[in-house]
């Protein structure tokens, strides 16, 4: 069905700006979104099903009416747009979930006496938080240091209020710790003005204030004033020390902010580095959950509204720096000059200091996001979970505590590998993965059904000798009907594990790849194994024999376990290829005379592969440096034989 009967005539969809809701029969709005041309971007949902990405289509299919509310400028649809995100919270929008792991130093703007604090909470009312920092010493360091420079109150509210009405110092005031009202030193008015410095310091002003204490100082010892001096320089070297802490990996005067951004097909991870007078002054990490599929233009756009759209105009820099630009980037730059009033630069950083700093935080970002998945796997709860979700969806009649995932690697039909990976409660098995070469080959469904058989063999004879790897290569037992890697002999020992029957076998790929697995199986007679496979593109499940893939939702622990299977998988055989490729072409070329480890090394990040020097041409391999043209035709000469 293409049609779906909610849609409204093309004449009807106006081609102003505006914001779009997609709702469900009970009224509860699906999905918020804007569009330069509400008819152009609303004929996107309304394609053929079978053309829309899986989970666009679950969204189009559950909702049962749409709506649509013409503003007039992109930059209207883009606060309505936030504004309606945060009111209705659509299940369908992208989620987000921010990490409360690190903690913040937090100055209490909120309060009569404002407080320095380190806090994990980031909801205290009217607050200014700063980091957050990696450890909580950290922020300890720092803030013993500030307080040199700027004494502000530390104590806690029930020791301030005591202090005051008593007329005793809180006993941080009377060792010299807390510099609040409560100490006696200062009036609530000039406290306030100290914390002004302090927050006025920690967002960047820096440089100010380090030339007016080298100022202050300087006309202290010039009216021999030297106890005022000592004070000045003390505070300077407290300012030093502070400064000392937070890197300049910028020019002093830059203030930006970079987000770094790392994704799949379900989640994305952001790390948003905040710098101020040139200096990281802290990192906001932010996972993200995506239901239907959007670009990492529109995913930038996204972040920016939900980092900017209740900052104070103080919490917006002059320049942010992004991935990549979002269609809508005019308008987003325009909605931010509005919210700071003043100049405001969104832009990507192409070459230079802030390019670096830019893909450090998008290294960040991709570590961030395997640790989500990693965690999501390792937890118990969410291990029993998965192994639950999976059995219910694959029609299983126990759950899948033994599974076993199968990827197959090539180079254009060369160095074709294949890697097991094993999984047993939710968690990897490393000492039970296992490697296999397989005969060149373009065919993916055949090297997959060479595998599976290959595999399978051992389920009918446990008691016998099991297949060792050598170098991550299969290689079985000298009686075996199984070919041994590079020819090398190798004495197999006896390990029952490899005979383990599997609940599940999972492949890497969609229906073809599914059905050379179920022929396999079939073929050995092990039909009673259950069998998936896993496409990455839209991160459906197939089963052998289906005509649709099983969606699993975007939160579910299952697939989040089939991906780290799969994921794992994938990776374990490049490892091998990688291995495999450099052994292949080290031992072959170590016989050339006058080819030493260097060279060969050259050869190998130049060629990769023995397959692709052979064809190449003397003067081809004469262009690398180091490598004259005897040496080109010996090697060349070498190879023909």
């Amino acid at each position: 069905m293409s049609q779906l009967p909610y849609r409204p005539k093309a004449g009807e969809i106006p081609t102003n700006p505006g914001v779009y809701r997609f709702r469900d029969a009970e009224g509860r709005v699906l999905y918020v979104g804007k569009a330069k041309n509400l008819r152009a971007r609303l004929s996107n949902y309304f394609a053929p099903l079978y053309s829309l990405h899986e989970r666009t289509r679950r969204m189009v299919t559950t909702a049962a009416s749409v709506e649509w509310t013409v503003v007039p400028s992109d930059i209207d649809s883009l606060q309505l747009e936030y504004m309606w995100i945060k009111e209705f919270d659509p299940p369908f929008n992208v989620r987000y979930k921010d990490d409360k792991s690190y903690p913040f130093m937090a100055i209490t703007l909120a309060d009569e006496a404002p407080r320095v604090i380190v806090t994990r909470n980031p909801k205290i009312r009217g607050a200014k938080y700063f980091g957050p920092y990696p450890k909580v010493w950290a922020v300890h360091d720092t803030i013993d240091l500030m307080i040199k420079v700027f004494p502000i109150r530390t104590c806690s509210d029930s020791s301030y209020k005591k202090a005051m009405a008593s007329g005793r110092p809180c006993f941080p005031g009377q060792i010299g710790r807390c510099g609040g009202p409560c100490s006696m030193k200062v009036t609530i008015e000039e406290h306030r003005a100290i914390v002004n410095d302090f927050v006025a310091f920690m967002s960047g002003g820096d440089q100010r204030f380090a030339k007016e204490l080298t100022s202050r100082m300087k006309e202290a010892s010039a009216a021999m004033d030297y106890e005022s001096a000592a004070h000045y320089r003390d505070r300077l070297q407290a300012i030093d020390a502070v400064l000392g802490k937070s890197a300049l990996v910028l020019a002093s005067d830059t203030d930006a902010d970079l987000f770094g951004i790392a994704e799949d097909e379900l989640a994305a991870t952001v790390q948003h580095f905040v710098v101020r007078g040139g200096r990281v002054r802290g990192v906001r990490a932010t996972t993200i959950e995506k239901e239907i599929d959007i670009s990492g233009a529109e995913l930038v756009d996204q972040v920016l509204q939900r980092t900017y759209g209740d900052a104070d105009a103080g919490d917006i820099p002059r320049q942010v720096l992004v991935p990549e630009l979002p269609d809508d980037a005019d308008q987003l730059e325009a909605w931010l000059r509005e919210r700071r009033g003043r100049p405001v630069t969104l832009q990507v950083a192409q070459r230079g200091r802030k390019s670096d700093l830019l893909k450090t935080a998008t290294l960040n970002a991709q570590q961030a996001l395997m640790l989500h998945k990693t965690r999501r796997t390792s937890d118990y709860v969410a291990r029993s979970q998965a192994l639950t979700d999976l059995q219910e969806a694959l029609g299983m009649t126990e759950a899948p505590l033994r599974i076993e995932c199968f990827d197959v690697s090539h180079l254009s039909g060369t160095n074709v590998v294949a890697s097991m990976v094993v999984f047993e409660d939710g968690l990897p098995r490393k000492d039970q993965y296992r490697s296999f070469g397989v005969a060149e080959t373009t065919d993916d469904t055949d090297s997959m059904y060479q595998v599976l058989t290959r595999r399978l063999a051992y389920l009918d004879r446990p008691d016998e000798i099991e297949p060792e790897t050598v170098g991550g290569a299969i290689v079985a037992a000298p009686d075996s009907d199984e070919a041994t890697a590079d020819g090398e002999v190798v004495t197999a020992r006896k390990r029952p594990r490899f005979a383990y029957r599997p609940q599940l076998l999972v492949v890497d790929g969609g229906q073809p790849q599914v059905a050379a697995a179920a022929r396999a199986l079939a073929d050995a007679g092990h039909e009673e194994i259950a069998l998936c496979g896993i496409a990455k593109r839209l991160e459906e499940v197939w089963l052998p024999g289906e005509e649709y893939p099983v969606i699993l939702p975007r939160t579910s622990e299952a697939l989040y376990l089939l991906q780290r299977l799969r994921d794992e998988a994938h990776r374990f055989a490049i490892v091998h290829q990688r291995k495999r490729r450099k052994r292949d072409i080290n031992s072959v070329l170590a016989e050339v005379p006058g080819l030493g480890d260097a060279r060969i090394k050259a050869l190998l990040r130049h060629f990769g592969s023995v397959s692709a020097l052979k064809e190449a041409s003397p003067d081809e391999i004469t262009a690398l440096p180091g490598i004259g043209p005897t040496l080109a035709e010996a090697i060349h000469a070498h190879l023909a034989r």
